[in-house]
Order: structure tokens, then C-alpha cells, then sequence
């Protein structure tokens, strides 16, 4: 009996050797992998009024790349950022309101939402104790996930999809998931790290952000730009069209008619993927192994050299890829980036990381250079909202495992909106089509299956010969 890790190692080659697809398949049947054409253009799945993504222009019949745009029910991110900037207010909750509602509230009909929302900031009695505090780990996520699916335990109409049953069910999910974050890496941080926890109760009166740096710090201290800084990036976060793949997701799981949890649980699990919500911990990372190499963060011709290090695979995790550019629709800018980036220079210049910020900033203009020097691209490449969040983060001290959670404690508004257009609009499952390109296959018993027949010999006789040859892994 081999032990596990062989058995695993040589059966992984079978896994490789049936389940590869040439990509010269993939061309001749016109199949789009990840849904997205050579151009990098999705592939229509759906119709939504929630958001808009605005990344070309129509011209002569073609698309030409534009300034990136983004839209929530209509209204521009840019206006809708600057509106409760200018008023000295926070404005999660406002554009939550916005996106599950379809409609700016009023002062008065945002005033009871922040009151729902307060009340429902709660958890079952003692589910910090036994559910979140019970195996503790690093991934916060699936900590999250986990929290989700037990929630359930405690709704009796947790299988109920009526639009009034879904509508309280995504509100209380919205109010608590700063607590699930939360708690969540205090449990962990006590059981696994042996240091001090703090289980701080959210206060109705204030808001999402506030709460967050609340409960989060031992003091419970923060500032008013700290908290506006952090409103600003959970409202950019918040939402950004259905094709996202969380958001994708929430649409494919509601479609099969599974009650809210475990739809919110699998899009937990859809972006907390390093490819999705997890970019900005990969872009922290590499900016700080930029400084240890470096050393000197003023000098750009030492930078510029880093990141076509990186671009050459020599550096870093040696991937080529220099994190925080590019994204997947829009190629001029991303206006999340721009919108972010002025608070995030206040916020350093508040902080002490004006060097910092200025290597970003370096890192910012001379990164789409060295790209379009070193690859052969089909469109622009910008800076990315991840690129100024997770500097962000750093800067409030909120440690990395909570970076990809606060992704989620912001997104969870535009997956209940998604949820919920769904449930309104599409009584039909999602059920997309796969074209098989395997051979078909003659069963064989099982005393015959080691043996292969001869080419042009008597059917009756076999030459015993191992079917697969074990090659070592690469």
C-alpha cells in the first residue's frame, strides 16, 4: 500500500492527462474561455438595471476603449461619491439603499434605513461563543462562509424566496457581516496567534465604517477621516455590474432556487479567490517586497528596473505579473482607482506614508510602460482600485487577513440586489451549454483493463502491459 501523498502524486497525472483541452480546440469550436472573447469582451449572460460598466465607445462600427465609467441604478460613481463627501456624511448606507431600492432615499427614508440597519446589527444569542470562536483559522472567509451557512440554522424561513422574506434576510446579512469579519479574525488572531481579544458590540447609532474600525481596534478609536476614508472605499467596492464572478455566481446559485445563505455562502467562496477579491493582499505584498529590494523608493530607474524584473519573471513570486494593473473591462482607467486615489493621499499624508505614497504613485505611471514594453496586449493597462485599496488598509492598520472580508462586507449590498432582479425577472435556471470533445469508449471488464490489444492480432489474445506508464511530475 503506497501512502497517500504517492498515490496522490501519480493519480494527479491521470487528472492532467484525460482532463487537458488543447487550446486549438478551444479556437476551432468558438468557445470563449472564462466567457470573455480574444478582445477581452464578455460574453452577454444576462440583462440588469443595478449597474453599469462604461469601458468603450461605438466608432465607425467599432468599439474604441474610453475612459472607464461606472454607474449604480443610473447614477454615476463620481456624483454619487461626492454628494455625501460634500455634506460630511457617510454614504454606505445611502447607496445600499440606492442599489436593492432602485431610488435615492430621502432624508427621512435613509434615516429608517440606518435604523433597520442598526437594529439588525445582532447576532444570535451566543453565536459568537459557539460557532465563530469553534475552529477558528486564518481564512476569514471561510470563517464568513461558515458563519453564513449556520445563520440559517437560526431563521425558520431561511427556505423561503418570497421578495419580502429575501428583502430582511440580505438586510440583516449586510448589517452583521462586519461582525462575522470581525470577530471572526479577533477568534482567530486569540486561539491561533495567543494574543488579546476584543469583542466589541457595534453601536446602531453609527455607521458601517465606523462600526468596522470600532470593533476591529482595542481602543475603539479612530478618526473622522479614517472613517470617511474607509466609507469610500466600501461604496466603490460595493458593486460593479453582473458579470463579476461572485456576482455571476449569486445570480447561477438564486437561479436554482437556493435559499439566501447558501446563495451569499457560495459567492463568499466565488471572491475570496486571489484571481477575484483576494488581488489587493498580492498587490501589498509585491509593493512591500519592492521596498525590501529597492531600498531606495525615490529612485524610479531602480523601480522601473523592479518591475520589469517582475514582468521578466525574476522577481517577486515570479509570475510576471505586476499586480494592481490591467482589469479585465476597462483599459484607459478604472474610475474607482482615479475616484480613490485623492482621499488615499490624504489619508498618507495624515499617516506619515508620503514616501509611500509616492513609490505607488511611481509604481502607478511606470507599470503600463514596462507592460506594453515587455507583452504584446490587445488593450491599455491602468491602475485598478485593488492597486489604492489595499495601501488603504495598511495605513488603518487592518491587518491582511481582513482585506478580501472588507471586499465582501461591501459587495454583499450588490449580491443581495443581484439576488433579489433575479428572483423578480428569471423563473428559469441558469444552465449554460459544454460541448463534449471527448472520444467514445468501449467498456471493457475489469480482468481485461490492464492489457492492450495487439493491432491486427486475434481478439483472444492480449499482451499484458501496464496501461499507464507512471512519468514523474514536473
Amino acid at each position: 500500500m503506497k501512502n497517500l501523498d504517492e498515490y496522490l502524486k501519480e493519480q494527479s497525472r491521470l487528472c492532467r492527462e484525460h482532463d487537458y483541452i488543447t487550446s486549438d480546440l478551444f479556437h476551432e469550436h468558438n468557445v470563449n474561455r472564462g466567457l470573455r472573447d480574444k478582445n477581452g469582451i464578455g460574453v452577454l449572460t444576462g440583462l440588469t438595471s443595478i449597474s453599469k460598466i462604461q469601458a468603450y465607445k461605438e466608432y465607425l462600427g467599432h468599439k474604441v476603449p474610453c475612459k472607464g465609467k461606472l454607474f449604480y441604478r443610473g447614477y454615476n460613481i463620481v456624483d454619487l461619491v461626492k454628494g455625501p463627501i460634500a455634506e460630511e456624511r457617510y454614504g454606505f448606507e445611502e447607496m445600499a439603499y440606492l442599489l436593492i431600492f432602485g431610488e435615492l432615499p430621502t432624508e427621512e427614508e435613509l434615516k429608517e434605513f440606518q435604523q433597520v440597519v442598526g437594529r439588525m446589527r445582532g447576532l444570535p444569542t451566543n453565536f459568537v461563543r459557539d460557532v465563530i470562536m469553534k475552529a477558528p483559522g486564518k481564512d476569514i472567509m471561510n470563517t464568513m462562509t461558515k458563519s453564513v451557512l449556520t445563520l440559517s440554522s437560526y431563521d425558520p424561513n431561511a427556505s423561503d424566496t418570497s421578495i419580502k422574506n429575501v428583502l430582511r434576510q440580505c438586510l440583516m446579512l449586510i448589517s452583521v457581516f462586519p461582525m462575522l469579519a470581525v470577530y471572526g479574525y479577533h477568534a482567530y488572531n486569540h486561539y491561533e496567534r495567543d494574543s488579546s481579544m476584543y469583542i466589541h458590540r457595534p453601536n446602531p447609532d453609527l455607521s458601517t465604517a465606523e462600526n468596522l474600525l470600532r470593533m476591529l481596534r482595542p481602543d475603539m478609536k479612530y478618526t473622522e477621516l479614517e472613517a470617511h476614508v474607509l466609507d469610500i472605499a466600501l461604496m466603490l467596492h460595493m458593486e460593479h455590474g453582473g458579470g463579476n464572478n461572485s456576482t455571476f455566481t449569486t445570480r447561477v446559485i438564486t437561479s436554482a432556487g437556493s435559499d439566501t445563505y447558501a446563495v451569499i455562502a457560495a459567492a463568499l467562496c466565488a471572491l475570496k479567490g486571489p484571481k477575484h477579491g483576494g488581488a489587493n493582499i498580492k498587490v501589498v505584498e509585491m509593493m512591500q517586497d519592492l521596498e525590501e529590494t529597492v531600498k531606495d523608493i525615490t529612485d524610479k530607474d531602480k523601480i522601473r528596473k523592479y518591475l520589469e524584473d517582475i514582468v521578466d519573471k525574476k522577481a517577486f513570486d515570479e509570475k510576471g505579473l505586476i499586480y494592481g494593473m490591467g482589469h479585465a473591462i476597462y483599459s484607459v482607467s478604472d474610475p474607482r482607482a482615479e475616484i480613490f486615489k485623492g482621499f488615499v493621499k490624504k489619508l498618507a499624508e495624515a499617516k506619515g506614508y508620503d514616501k509611500v505614497f509616492a513609490m505607488y504613485s511611481a509604481v502607478e505611471e511606470l507599470a503600463p510602460q514596462v507592460i506594453a514594453d515587455k507583452r504584446k496586449i490587445y488593450k491599455g493597462v491602468s491602475a485598478n482600485v485593488d492597486f489604492y485599496s489595499g495601501l488603504v488598509y495598511r495605513m488603518l492598520d487592518i491587518p491582511l487577513e481582513l482585506y478580501t472580508p472588507i471586499f465582501a462586507i461591501a459587495r454583499v449590498v450588490g449580491w443581495s440586489a443581484h439576488r433579489i432582479e433575479e428572483l423578480i425577472n428569471v423563473d428559469k435556471i441558469i444552465r449554460p451549454s459544454y460541448l463534449s470533445v471527448g472520444e467514445e469508449r468501449i467498456y471493457k471488464p475489469i480482468e481485461r483493463r490492464n492489457v492492450i490489444e495487439l493491432s491486427g492480432s486475434d481478439p483472444s489474445k492480449y499482451r499484458l502491459e501496464e496501461h499507464f506508464a507512471h512519468e514523474e511530475e514536473n
